[in-house]
C-alpha cells in the first residue's frame, strides 16, 4: 500500500497564545485514535517553532547556516502524518478530517504528497 506523507502548514504569528480548548483535544485524541486502530497511521508529531530551527542552504558550493525564527515566512511545516492508505484518496479524507477537528477561527492547511517508493 502506499504511503503519503502530510505537512500540515501554519502561520505561526496566527497562533491562539492560549493553549488548546479541551475540547479540541479531545476531538483530536479520538480521531487518533481511530486512524490509528485502521491501521493508516504510521507516525505523527507536531514540530516546534521555527524559532528553534535551523535552515541549511546549499549554493555555489557551499553551504550556509540560518537560524530561526524565519520571519520572512508567511507559512511553515507545523507537523506532519505519516500515512499507509491504499490510495491517496483516503490519505485526503484522513487528512480533511484531521484539519476539520480545529475550530473554525483557526487557519490550518495541509499538503498531502505520495511517497515514491524505491
Amino acid at each position: 500500500m502506499p504511503r503519503f506523507l502530510t505537512l500540515i502548514r501554519i502561520n505561526e504569528q496566527d497562533l491562539p497564545p492560549q493553549d488548546f480548548p479541551p475540547e479540541f483535544e479531545q476531538r483530536m485524541g479520538a480521531l487518533l485514535e481511530e486512524v490509528t486502530k485502521a491501521g493508516v497511521m504510521l507516525d505523527t508529531a507536531g514540530l516546534l517553532p521555527t524559532a528553534q530551527a535551523t535552515r541549511l542552504d546549499w549554493s555555489g558550493g557551499k553551504i550556509s547556516f540560518t537560524d530561526g525564527p524565519f520571519t520572512e515566512t508567511k507559512e511553515v511545516v507545523g507537523g506532519y502524518a505519516l500515512l499507509q492508505c491504499k490510495d491517496k484518496a483516503e490519505a485526503l479524507e484522513w487528512t480533511k478530517r484531521f484539519l476539520e477537528t480545529h475550530p473554525t477561527s483557526w487557519h490550518v492547511g495541509a499538503e498531502v504528497r505520495e511517497i515514491q517508493e524505491m
